[in-house]
């Protein structure tokens, strides 16, 4: 389970990670592990499809079981598969790195999701919160 204060911890952790790296205006997005959204929050500057952006990547991360880094090198070998999974579900999950999975004592309780600089960094930014609230 994450809790909002983890929840809130992963956001200002991630944001403040980003702010150090002079990363583009980010918003990020915590999902329980059941895809329900504990917090969200978007940078001032960062485009409004942002919000969506992040919150599609937590939840591919949460629904094929891996940080969505790894999706989108699997995605390169197999697109068919990766395209019918996208269409399965209505287009609501993004294959591009920056959802990434939390775990607490190896089981899956959620997802962080990061979108509006690149993937590797929305990604890097996702990690930072995730470690700074214990998981």
């Amino acid at each position: 389970m994450i809790t909002l204060a983890q929840a809130q911890t992963i956001l200002s952790a991630g944001f403040a990670h980003a702010r150090a790296q002079s990363a583009k205006p980010l918003a990020m997005v915590v999902l329980d592990a059941g895809g329900h959204p504990v917090a969200m929050a978007r940078e001032d500057g960062a485009t409004f499809f942002r919000a969506d952006i992040a919150r599609a990547k937590a939840y591919g991360a949460l629904g094929m079981g891996a940080d969505t880094g790894v999706l989108a090198e699997r995605a390169k070998g197999n697109p068919t598969f990766f395209g019918g999974v996208v269409t399965t579900v209505g287009g609501d999950l993004v294959f591009s790195p920056g959802g990434v999975l939390v775990r607490a004592d190896g089981v899956v309780v959620g997802a962080v999701g990061v979108s509006g600089d690149t993937g590797e960094m929305d990604a890097e930014c996702a990690s930072a919160g995730i470690a700074a609230a214990g998981f």
